[in-house]
């Protein structure tokens, strides 16, 4: 089977939606050899992939009408929601986790991947990002409850952001207004990475953007993911009415 960097779902969706899912797999490439050896245990965690978030996004998507572009590598391989000159790309210590495969990546190794990967993914973002004019970018993320050695987060659910909060302060209320929900602003992580990928796609175009982080308990089965899917589309819908024109 040929390997591809990226896949879209839902390519013949019209809405204005995109559903962007930066760390979808754990997949280390073929001409990796298929492995950065690490142990089973280590690329099953938060360190390799966000896990549940693509099968959020895949459901996002279908519940918005909207195509969503899901990665095909690792980001232990090359971190696609990184700028290509940050210092985090290409990581080679990950929560208490040697990554044996980038310990001796050097320079020449980094930008193949840059070209193998990288670019590609950002190449097809670009493309689907400019089909709307009114696009309104989302971008599914999940993190881990508790990192080593450090307090546990409180949070069900963040919304990231930059400067640009149109479309993050209206889905931070609707979310809010959930009674059952711990909401974070900018939580767990900062809500603006100079060139990560909302930055580069969503930011430098004007365009309506939004970053969601849900705690990967929370959505570690198919069922579960469905439902976060299902729960998040009429918030962001009722979000968007909120922006102004």
């Amino acid at each position: 089977m040929t390997y591809h960097p990226y896949h879209i779902e839902g390519t013949s969706r019209k809405s204005r939606w995109l559903i962007t899912c930066d760390h979808a797999r754990n997949t280390v490439p073929p001409d990796l050899g298929g492995s950065l050896g690490l142990s089973e245990a280590d690329m099953e965690r938060h360190i390799a992939f966000d896990p549940g978030a693509m099968g959020v996004s895949l459901a996002l998507g279908a519940a918005l009408g909207a195509p969503v572009l899901l990665s095909n590598f690792s980001r232990l391989v090359i971190d696609p929601n990184r700028g290509e000159d940050d210092p985090t790309l290409l990581m080679k210590l990950y929560d208490g986790s040697v990554i044996p495969g980038n310990r001796h990546a050097n320079a020449a190794e980094r930008e193949r991947r840059l070209e193998a990967y990288y670019r590609p993914y950002h190449a097809a973002y670009e493309k689907l990002a400019a089909a709307h004019d009114d696009i309104a970018i989302v971008a599914v993320h999940s993190f881990t409850r508790q990192l080593r050695g450090r307090p546990t987060r409180p949070w069900h659910v963040g919304v990231l952001h930059a400067w640009d909060a149109r479309l993050s302060n209206p889905l931070i209320s609707a979310l809010e207004a959930e009674p059952d929900l711990t909401v974070g602003r900018n939580e767990p992580y900062p809500g603006h990475l100079p060139g990560d990928a909302i930055d580069r796609h969503g930011l430098k175009h004007g365009r309506n953007n939004t970053l969601i982080e849900l705690r990967n308990d929370l959505i570690d089965t198919p069922q579960s993911q469905e439902h976060w899917g299902q729960r998040l589309a009429p918030l962001l819908e009722q979000a968007l009415r909120q922006v102004p024109e």
